[in-house]
C-alpha cells in the first residue's frame, strides 16, 4: 500500500489512517463495499458504505494520478529532459492539474508560431528581450536576425517572432496558469447567447438566449441545459473572467523592467492571453464545471434511484396485473406468489359497448376467483384512471394499486424478457413486469437499465461511465441491504449480490433448476466455480427460509454461526430458542464473546438479527389511491388539494403524479413554508404527498403544484430576483413578469415535458 495515499485519504475524509489502510487491504483482497461495511466493522472501525465507497474512489483516483505521473517521467527520460529538480516537482504534484501544468513546457507540441520562430533562429532575440535590460534596444538587436534565407523579412518580423516565443513561455508558465485559473474560478461568468438564425427553432431554450451567471454558483441543471442548447446548435456558451482584471494579474509576473524591451514583453503577455491562455483556461473551466454539474446530476439520480428501488413491496401475493389501453383493450396477467405467470387475457372495460364492459367485468371476476387473487396492479399509463374506475366499481375487497410502469415497455422488448417469456408477446411481458413491481419493486427494477426508469436529470448529458458506476453502486447497495432469497431470486437480481456477478448468478440458478431448492447456505459451495472467496462475500446477503441452520434466513454470516451456537449453549437452549425468546436474548452478555476477530459492532449486529432474522429494511406497504373523479387535466381546478406520488426529484423541484396522465411540478420554492437548500430535504421519490393545484395550462399540458400550507392560487408565484446569480425565491407560475435576469422556465416546465428523455 502507498503510505502517502493512505495518509492523504485519511486527512481528506477525516478518518484514521488505520481505517483507510484496512479498507484498502480488503479491496486488494477482492472484497466488495457491502461486505466490508457489513461484515468487517472491526477492521475498518465501523465505516459505513458511504465512507468505504469514498475510500475506494480516492484510491482509484490517486492510482490514476500515479500512472499519469509515471508516464510523464518516462516520456521526459526518453527525451533526455528529466532533471532532478523536474522529477522532484513532478513527484510533489498532488493533483492532475498541477501535474499537467509542470509538464506543459515539455509536452511534444504541434507546429506553432513559436516553433517557426525558433526554426528561424529568433530564440536568442526572445531571450534578450525577456531580460528587459533598460539599455537594450529591441530595434537594433532585431536587425541582427533579419534574414531572407530564414524567412525573417524585416525588423518587425523578427520582433514578432521573438514575441511569439515569449507568448508561448507565458502560456506554459505554471504560476501564470494557476493565477489565471483562480481568477476564472472565482470571478468567471457563464454566458450564453442564441445563434442569430435559430431563435424560432430553439424556442425551448429561450430563457438562455441572453443569460449570464457566475461559474462558481451556476446550478448543475442550468449548466447542463445550456450545454445541451449548445450541443443542439441553438446557443453559444462562453466562460469569461472580468477582462479588466486579467492583464493586471498577468503582466507583473513577466514585465519586470522598464523601457522598449519591457514593452515588447508586455505585448507578448497580452498576445499570449488573447491567443493562447484565454482559450486554454476556458476549456479547463468548461470541463471542470461540467464535471461538477455531472457529479450533482448523478447524485440526484442516484438518490432518486435508491428511493425507488427501496419502495415498499406488497410481498408474496397472488396478483392480477393490468396493462391498460383503450382501442387495443387491457392486457391482463395472473401471477402466483412467486411471480410466475399463470394466465393472460385481454378485456375491454373502456369500450363504448355496454355488453363488452359487462363481459370484461365477468372475465375479471372469474380470473380473480380462479387464481385466488389477493391484489390488483394497474399500470399508470394510457387509460389507467378509466381502468381503475372500472375495477373499483366492481366493489372488490382487494387492494387496487396504481403502479408506475416507467420502463416496462423497455423491459418487455429486452433480452431478459425474451428469455423469461419466449412465447409471449410484448404486452404480456409488460403486464407481468407491472405485477411484479407491485410485489417487489427491487427484484423487478434491477432487470432494467436505471436510465430507463425516468428518475434522473439530464442523465444522457453526463459522463456515462461515472453515471453507470454510481448507479451500479446504488443497485448493489440496495440489493445487499435488503437481502436476496436464494431459492426464488432471478439471476438478474442475484448478479448484484456481493461477490457473485452474472456468471456465478447464472450458475446458482442452473444448479437450483437441476438439483432442486437449496437446503442450506453451505450447499452454495457445490455450485460450479463458486469458490471460498465468493462464498465469503455472498453468503451473508443470501436468505434461505427453512434452511438447515436457523440462521440461514438471517443476515448473520455463516462464519459467525459458531458464535451464536456458543451463545445458545451457554444458555442451555437452541439457536431457534434464541430467535423466538426475547427473554433469552436479554441474558446474552456480549463482552463475553469478544475476540480479536469479532468485536462488539459485529456482536451487536448479530443480536439485532436474532431479534428480527432476515428483516426487510423497506417501509411497510400501504395502499395508495388517487382522488376519485379526477382523471384528466380538464378535471383540475386551482385550489384543489389532491393526493399524489413523487415520481422524480430534481434540483429545481419535484414532479408529482396526481392521476391525470401528466405529472405536475412542485417548484423548489413551493415545497415548504421554511427555507430549504434542495428538494431532497423535503421529498423523496415514491413518497406519498398532498399537493395543492395552483395553476393549469391545458394547451401546454403543464400543472403547477404547491406543498405550502397556504399557496397563492392563480397568480404568478415567480417572485423577483435582485441579481442574475441569486436563486429564485419563489416559482411555479405561468404569468411571470418580463425581467432581464429571470430564472429560466426551461429549468422546470420544459423538463416536465421531457423528464424521461433525460
Amino acid at each position: 500500500m502507498n503510505e502517502a495515499h493512505i495518509q492523504k485519504i485519511a486527512g481528506e475524509l477525516k478518518v484514521q489512517p488505520r481505517q483507510v489502510l484496512a479498507t484498502a487491504k480488503l479491496f486488494a483482497e477482492g472484497a466488495t463495499v457491502p461486505f466490508i461495511a457489513r461484515y468487517r466493522k472491526e477492521a475498518t472501525g465501523s465505516l459505513d458504505e458511504v465512507a468505504v465507497t469514498s475510500i475506494r474512489e480516492r484510491l482509484i483516483g490517486l492510482a490514476d494520478l500515479d500512472q499519469r505521473r509515471e508516464a510523464i517521467i518516462k516520456s521526459l527520460a526518453e527525451r533526455n529532459l528529466l532533471s532532478d529538480q523536474l522529477k522532484q516537482d513532478i513527484n510533489a504534484a498532488d493533483n492532475v492539474t498541477r501535474l499537467e501544468d509542470i509538464y506543459l513546457p515539455y509536452r511534444p507540441k504541434r507546429r506553432t508560431r513559436a516553433t517557426i520562430a525558433r526554426e528561424q533562429g529568433l530564440e536568442p532575440l526572445a531571450d534578450i528581450l525577456f531580460q528587459q535590460q533598460t539599455t537594450a534596444d529591441p530595434q537594433a538587436e532585431a536587425t541582427k536576425y533579419v534574414s531572407a534565407e530564414k524567412g525573417v523579412a524585416d525588423i518587425a518580423a523578427a520582433l514578432a517572432g521573438a514575441r511569439d516565443i515569449i507568448a508561448e513561455r507565458v502560456n506554459d508558465d505554471a504560476v501564470a496558469r494557476a493565477k489565471l485559473r483562480d481568477l476564472y474560478q472565482s470571478e468567471g461568468v457563464v454566458k450564453s447567447k442564441v445563434i442569430s438564425d435559430k431563435v424560432e427553432a430553439g424556442a425551448k431554450f429561450k430563457d438562455y438566449f441572453d443569460w449570464s451567471e457566475p461559474v462558481g454558483k451556476i446550478p448543475s441543471h442550468r449548466l447542463l441545459a445550456i450545454r445541451r442548447g449548445e450541443a443542439e446548435g441553438f446557443l453559444m456558451m462562453r466562460i469569461t473572467p472580468p477582462e479588466e482584471s486579467v492583464l493586471p494579474l498577468l503582466e507583473p509576473l513577466f514585465v519586470t523592467g522598464k523601457g522598449p524591451a519591457a514593452e515588447q514583453v508586455r505585448l507578448a503577455v497580452q498576445d499570449s492571453y488573447k491567443r493562447l491562455l484565454a482559450s486554454a483556461i476556458e476549456v479547463e473551466l468548461r470541463m471542470e464545471a461540467k464535471k461538477r454539474a455531472d457529479a450533482e446530476a448523478i447524485r440526484v439520480f442516484a438518490d432518486n434511484l435508491r428511493e425507488l428501488l427501496l419502495a415498499s413491496p406488497l410481498g408474496s401475493k397472488n396478483v392480477l396485473a393490468i396493462d391498460p389501453g383503450f382501442r387495443t383493450g387491457c392486457k391482463i396477467v395472473c401471477l402466483d406468489r412467486q411471480g410466475k405467470l399463470l394466465h393472460n387475457d385481454v378485456i375491454y372495460p373502456t369500450a363504448a359497448s355496454a355488453g363488452e364492459v359487462r363481459e370484461a367485468a365477468a372475465a375479471l371476476l372469474s380470473m380473480i376467483k380462479k387464481y385466488q387473487i389477493e391484489a390488483i396492479a394497474i399500470g399508470n399509463g394510457t387509460a389507467s384512471r378509466e381502468t381503475e374506475t372500472f375495477v373499483k366499481a366492481l366493489k372488490l375487497t382487494l387492494p387496487v394499486v396504481m403502479v408506475n410502469e416507467s420502463g416496462a415497455s423497455i423491459y418487455s422488448a429486452s433480452e431478459v424478457a425474451r428469455e423469461e417469456f419466449p412465447t409471449q408477446d410484448l404486452t404480456v411481458r409488460g403486464a407481468v413486469s407491472i405485477g411484479r413491481r407491485l410485489m417487489d419493486p427491487l427484484a423487478e427494477l434491477v432487470k432494467l437499465d436505471p436510465k430507463s426508469i425516468g428518475v434522473g436529470q439530464y442523465q444522457h448529458d453526463v459522463d456515462q461511465f461515472a453515471l453507470k458506476r454510481s448507479l451500479d453502486d446504488v443497485v448493489v447497495s440496495c440489493v445487499n441491504g435488503v437481502g436476496v432469497e436464494l431459492n426464488t431470486a432471478s439471476k438478474q437480481l442475484m448478479a448484484y449480490v456481493s461477490g457473485l456477478g452474472p456468471a456465478l448468478a447464472a450458475n446458482i440458478v442452473n444448479y437450483r433448476n437441476e438439483n432442486g431448492p437449496f437446503k442450506s447456505r453451505a450447499e452454495l459451495k457445490k455450485v460450479p466455480r463458486l469458490g471460498e472467496k465468493a462464498f465469503e462475500q455472498a453468503a451473508g446477503f443470501l436468505r434461505l427460509r427453512d434452511g438447515a441452520h436457523p440462521l440461514d434466513a438471517s443476515a448473520v454470516h455463516p462464519e459467525r454461526y459458531e458464535v451464536v451456537d456458543r451463545m445458545a449453549k451457554d444458555l442451555n437452549c437452541s439457536v431457534s430458542d434464541l430467535l423466538r425468546d426475547a427473554g433469552l436474548r436479554q441474558k446474552i452478555q456480549l463482552p463475553k464473546y469478544v475476540t480479536e476477530a469479532v468485536g462488539l459492532p459485529t456482536l451487536t449486529d448479530i443480536l439485532g438479527e436474532l431479534a428480527k432474522p432476515g428483516r426487510d429494511p423497506r417501509r411497510q406497504f400501504e395502499v395508495f389511491s388517487f382522488q376519485s373523479g379526477i382523471e384528466r387535466m380538464e378535471d383540475l381546478k386551482p385550489g384543489m388539494k389532491l393526493p399524489g406520488i413523487v415520481t422524480n426529484v430534481t434540483a429545481f423541484g419535484a414532479f408529482v403524479d396526481i392521476g391525470v396522465h401528466q405529472d405536475g411540478l412542485v417548484h423548489v420554492s413551493q415545497l415548504s413554508d421554511r427555507f430549504i437548500k434542495e428538494p431532497a430535504e423535503v421529498v423523496k421519490v415514491a413518497q406519498r404527498v398532498t399537493v395543492t393545484v395552483t395553476e393549469i395550462d391545458l394547451p401546454r399540458k403543464r400543472i403547477a403544484l404547491s406543498m405550502k400550507a397556504a399557496p397563492q392560487i392563480g397568480a404568478s408565484t415567480s417572485g423577483t430576483r435582485t441579481s442574475p446569480a441569486a436563486p429564485r425565491p419563489a416559482g411555479g407560475g405561468f404569468n411571470r413578469p418580463a425581467q432581464p435576469a429571470k430564472p429560466p422556465a426551461v429549468d422546470w416546465f420544459t423538463a416536465a415535458m421531457n423528464k424521461n428523455k433525460g
